[in-house]
């Protein structure tokens, strides 16, 4: 695998947020209106999704372009925007785009199970150099991942369910990244218990 080259972090970090931020700020605007496009009328939420996919196309083609690189959640976070995108577009269903990031934490979620299951952390091979740690580290931070991400699933189910389109934006845009954040920042102790020093020559 190619190593992934270096890259203002500023730019990196409005490759990956912007698609995300530009899409709630273009919802708040449009959310309200309709459009007729070919005889059929789309509301706000599918005008939106249908200018976030290529948006999200470009951004990510840019930061491969710059980094060489790409992740495996970046693939296939942006394969699911584009099928399940477009399937609410091409339907005019909003539904479709709203289950996304259940199959994206189910996927990743239940390939760190598997991991489990046969005793590996798959968490390991595409983290090891940002946090490196011993193997009973990463045995334990697999294990509350992926149980993380199962529990996202479940309240993306429930919030989209159960709760307007408006309130399920904003989950989307800001509360899932408050959730990692947070639950990131309280995995502390076990960062510190587990963790180890790299020597540099």
């Amino acid at each position: 695998m190619a190593t992934a080259k270096k890259i203002n972090p500023m730019v990196k970090t409005a490759l990956e947020l912007g698609p995300v931020l530009a899409f709630f700020a273009a919802y708040v605007l449009l959310k309200d209106k309709t459009f007729e496009v070919g005889g059929q009328t789309y509301d706000g939420f599918i005008a939106v999704t249908a200018g976030f996919i290529p948006v999200l196309v470009i951004c990510t083609l840019i930061l491969w372009r710059l980094t060489g690189h790409l992740s495996k959640m970046q693939i296939v976070t942006l394969v699911l925007v584009v099928v399940f995108g477009g399937l609410s577009v091409w339907l005019n269903d909003d539904r479709f785009f709203k289950m996304k990031p259940t199959l994206i934490y189910l996927i990743f979620g239940g390939l760190l199970g598997f991991g489990l299951l046969r005793g590996q952390s798959y968490l390991r091979v595409v983290m090891e150099e940002v946090m490196p740690l011993e193997h009973e580290g990463w045995m334990i931070l697999t294990r509350r991942v992926c149980a993380f991400f199962i529990g996202l699933a479940i309240l993306n189910e429930v919030i989209w369910r159960t709760q307007s389109t408006e309130t399920w934006v904003s989950f989307k845009t800001f509360g899932l990244t408050i959730a990692i954040f947070a639950f990131f920042m309280a995995q502390g102790k076990l960062f510190q218990k587990y963790g180890i020093e790299k020597t540099e020559d």
